[in-house]
């Protein structure tokens, strides 16, 4: 157990006045270096060696002054000596060194002065010997205390990961594989961490394998199973004729080291692969990442993309805070000067309870335990009697891991959970130490937090933590998209959402709100989960929150959309929202909007928070099949449903006209959303009214004609079959001889405006687009504006991230300006135009190109700015600080709207006739 650090600075001070005796001689350096160690209640001879032998460059021999293998070199100099040639000497060390002997520190010092380089993270510190006391802190890694920055990016993580991911192949190719490679790795890491962290003496894992084991690796899965076994006895019950060096090793408990495994089998390359992985310091990796790190073992792929395994703390703390963290912190500072009021605190938290339903590796609940332990340390130091030189924290310290609950499915991920919470629990006790100056641990594990491995929605959840002893619901359940869900998934949603009009359309991750609305209802758990932004947009808001709020659930904050930070390259990247809700009304609320979705957010006061994340009444947008202002109708584009038949690419329309030249007047332009964004050509035979004599005399088109209907009789849907008798016809018709607005149906979530145009009566539009047959540039300029483009992202849905337009959705639930004049309708014409002219100065650009945010020209941005402020005047309105400001507006436009409508008896029944957008995409070709 590490000395006290008021101990150690009491015998640093002592060391100091001994040699600060200007006659000291190099004679006397191992004395001095025996009493440095001393300091820290280290014997130097059994962690460190005089005069190392080592091969320098050029085959020279050297000896190492000090050397404590992958841990510290000492250069020592006479009184007076340089020691910047000190250090150069040390580095000449280097290249004899084997990597995992390689020092994390290099000590140079000339009895009257110390230089301490820390080589990962390459700092350094120099100070007096007669300061030696003042500066002990730096050389906690002697007495077994670690204090380094840990950080998520740390190349370490990388390291530790790929040596450990050797190991385990190494051992799943001789045959050990399955549930007992996984416990007997979680074991490993546990032990690699242990000795790196005061859990262990310094280095005793590594010293126990290199000592007692052979280097040809036959004997070291028999001594590893022997140290398993011994860590899982205390002492009391362990043979009294135990080997001194295996007794030596603390008792663990926690049932890590109970299971009885299989005999594991090890060779020369194993047990190098094991010494590599103890050669890295531990202490340096997070327990926040540990869990997700070390699952990526298991994959080589997961292994390769590293990032794609861990959530960013930064964004769990997006979570935490406002869920409980926040709160907390001010009820602190409120008390803080109140000792009893303290003490009340104290016991408090110690009564809080937290739940993560799909806990993984454990990250949501590592990062909250560190979170609740750094705030309780604050309370210990607000608690603390200036006048007490030292504190028990032994007994003050209530905090621990048993407060914690998760459920996981597999059953390494919820092992490595739990290992994790003990990781960090112990590394805040550390911090303790430091902070109070007497060692602190929890060895033997007496608590464990309660993980259990079980499908989350399947078990319930009652069984795991009952819901009158819970106070903290948190996540990130998984990200899966309703038409993705495999069979499994299906069944278990189908049970989640029976009940739910449309649960069909749900993702996976609506499963865990509705788990969750059912447990708190009728309680005051909080809760609040990371999902994929799709949950709140589009035909979701309806089928979920419909019944949330039914259910009496209301959301007290939320992250509106944001991109998740994924560091592995070839992932997409995903875009999130954070949802807090509860089965009270509870204030204040808080809505966090970004303005860039990769940028930080900005904390607003929110009355209200509806299901789509703004500030507004509680509104649910459904399907309408037709528009709540009086606008022109929004139909879907042209579909097919053909095999390719009607379609030509412009080498076939090329070749089809050169044999039958007079079949041109049958070709028409033929655009989805990727032709219309990306000026990409493609065309149709339209022959709709087309005379079939005429038709006769092609051959070409005959052919293509048979090709459409044998298509059609082979598919299996009975629609699309009977469409067979018609070959020449397309499957849905929405054209009509106008001009038309065409809108893409799918645009990239990277635009502030969708890029709408105007099209001629000869250019047909597939079903990936939407029309609006006699629309004008008072359409054009509304439905181009920021006005409409913030409703649009609010309530559309998505496909992958892309916004997905939709007429049912978006365009009829739309509140337009109401009754604007006759000048401010000619305003908006004006700028609408402008905007037109200044895509023409670019005739060679694409839609695409001209709206790409790195690329749109500035003639055409400035265009958009004029158009918004006259749409904003249309509106009443010219002072929006925020996109989330101005949907907030329309949504109260919105309600005031739908409350002056007619009821009408037909308009379900006009919504059942009208074609649906997701038939359309499902349908495949258009």
């Amino acid at each position: 157990m590490p000395l006290s650090w008021n101990e150690i600075r009491s015998r640093a001070l002592a060391f100091t006045k001994e040699w600060a005796d200007e006659s000291s001689e190099e004679a006397e350096a191992k004395s001095f270096w025996d009493d440095f160690f001393n300091i820290f209640g280290i014997s130097r001879k059994r962690v460190a060696a005089f005069e190392e032998p080592v091969k320098k460059l050029g085959d020279r021999q050297g000896f190492i002054d000090l050397f404590w293998k992958g841990v510290l070199l000492v250069e020592h100099k006479s009184r007076g000596r340089d020691l910047d040639r000190a250090y150069t000497q040390a580095l000449d060390y280097f290249p004899g060194i084997a990597e995992r002997d390689l020092p994390k520190y290099v000590l140079v010092s000339d009895f009257a002065r110390f230089r301490l380089y820390d080589l990962e993270e390459d700092e350094q510190h120099e100070f007096a010997l007669a300061d030696l006391h003042k500066n002990v802190r730096l050389f906690g890694f002697v007495a077994g205390y670690q204090t380094h920055k840990i950080q998520e990016q740390n190349p370490v993580n990388i390291r530790a990961a790929e040596r450990m991911g050797r190991l385990h192949d190494q051992m799943k190719a001789v045959g050990y594989d399955g549930h007992p490679l996984e416990v007997y790795l979680v074991r490993i890491l546990f032990c690699l961490f242990a000795e790196d962290t005061g859990i262990f003496e310094r280095q005793q894992f590594q010293d126990y394998i290199e000592q007692r084991t052979g280097d040809d690796g036959a004997d070291l899965a028999h001594h590893l199973g022997t140290l398993f076994h011994v860590l899982n006895t205390p002492p009391g019950k362990r043979l009294t004729n135990l080997d001194e060096q295996l007794a030596a090793f603390p008792f663990v408990n926690g049932k890590l080291f109970a299971e009885l495994l299989p005999p594991a089998g090890f060779d020369r390359a194993m047990r190098q692969a094991l010494l590599d992985c103890c050669a890295l310091d531990w202490s340096r990796i997070s327990p926040a990442i540990f869990g997700s790190l070390f699952q990526s073992i298991m994959d080589k792929q997961a292994r390769r993309n590293l990032g794609a395994h861990y959530t960013s703390e930064t964004n769990i703390l997006k979570l935490i805070r406002p869920l409980f963290l926040d709160s907390l912190r001010e009820e602190f500072e409120r008390i803080k000067n109140n000792r009893n009021r303290l003490f009340e605190f104290h016991k408090k938290l110690r009564q809080l309870t937290f739940f993560d339903p799909a806990c993984g590796c454990g990250n949501f609940l590592v990062i909250a335990y560190r979170e609740l332990r750094l705030l309780e340390l604050d309370v210990l130091r607000a608690s603390r009697d200036p006048r007490q030189q030292l504190l028990a924290v032994h007994s003050l310290i209530q905090l621990d891991v048993d407060q914690f609950y998760g459920i996981e499915i597999e059953e390494f991920p919820a092992q490595i959970a739990q290992v994790a919470l003990w990781l960090m629990d112990h590394q805040m006790n550390q911090l303790v130490s430091e902070e109070f100056g007497l060692y602190f641990a929890r060895i033997p594990l007496q608590s464990s937090a309660n993980i259990v491995c079980a499908n989350a929605l399947r078990i319930d959840w009652n069984e795991v933590i009952p819901a009158e002893q819970l106070n903290y619901i948190l996540g990130n359940p998984p990200f899966v998209g309703a038409k993705f869900l495999d069979d499994a998934q299906r069944a278990d949603v189908a049970q989640v959402f029976d009940g739910i009009k449309n649960g069909v359309l749900l993702d996976f991750v609506a499963a865990w709100y509705v788990k969750a609305a059912r447990m708190i209802q009728g309680t005051g758990i909080r809760c609040a989960f990371v999902s994929t932004n799709s949950i709140c947009q589009g035909e979701q808001v309806g089928a979920l929150w419909s019944w949330m709020l039914a259910q009496g659930m209301r959301i007290f904050f939320a992250h509106r959309t944001f991109q998740w930070n994924n560091e592995a390259r070839g992932k997409a990247a995903v875009h999130c929202v954070i949802v807090g809700f509860a089965a009270e009304d509870i204030q204040p609320k808080w809505l966090f909007e970004y303005e860039q979705i990769k940028g930080e957010p900005q904390r607003m006061p929110a009355r209200t928070i509806n299901p789509y994340l703004v500030d507004a009444a509680d509104v649910i947008i459904n399907k309408r099949s037709e528009p709540i202002s009086c606008v022109p109708i929004m139909k879907f584009g042209n579909q097919p449903i053909d095999g390719g038949g009607l379609i030509l690419s412009p080498e076939a329309k090329e070749e089809f006209l050169s044999s039958e030249p007079e079949a041109g007047k049958f070709v028409r332009l033929f655009l989805g959303s990727v032709e219309f964004l990306n000026n990409i050509k493609r065309y149709c035979l339209w022959l709709k009214d087309a005379n079939p004599g005429e038709l006769k005399l092609h051959p070409k088109i005959l052919e293509r004609l048979q090709a459409v209907r044998d298509f059609r009789l082979a598919s299996n849907r009975e629609a699309t079959r009977l469409l067979a008798e018609i070959p020449s016809q397309f499957a849905f018709v929405s054209h009509e001889d106008v001009e038309y607005i065409i809108v893409p149906s799918v645009s990239s979530e990277r635009r502030q405006f969708i890029p709408l145009g105007f099209m001629p009566a000869n250019v047909i539009a597939s079903n990936l687009c939407l029309i609006i047959p006699r629309a004008g540039l008072y359409e054009f300029g509304v439905l181009s504006s920021s006005m409409h483009n913030a409703w649009m992202r609010t309530v559309c849905g998505r496909l992958k991230s892309d916004y997905r337009y939709s007429g049912g959705i978006v365009y009829n639930n739309f509140p337009w300006p109401e009754n604007p004049s006759v000048k401010q309708q000619e305003t908006i014409e004006a700028a609408a135009q402008a905007v037109l002219d200044a895509r023409a100065q670019f005739p060679d650009a694409s839609l695409a190109d001209l709206y790409d945010p790195l690329t749109m020209p500035p003639a055409l941005l400035k265009a958009h700015q004029t158009l918004d402020r006259a749409v904003d005047t249309a509106y009443g309105r010219r002072d929006f600080k925020s996109e989330a400001e101005r949907v907030a507006f329309l949504f109260v436009l919105y309600e005031q709207y739908v409350q002056r409508l007619p009821v009408t008896k037909g308009n379900k029944k006009k919504e059942k006739s009208s074609p649906d957008a997701d038939s359309f995409l499902q349908a495949g070709s258009d």
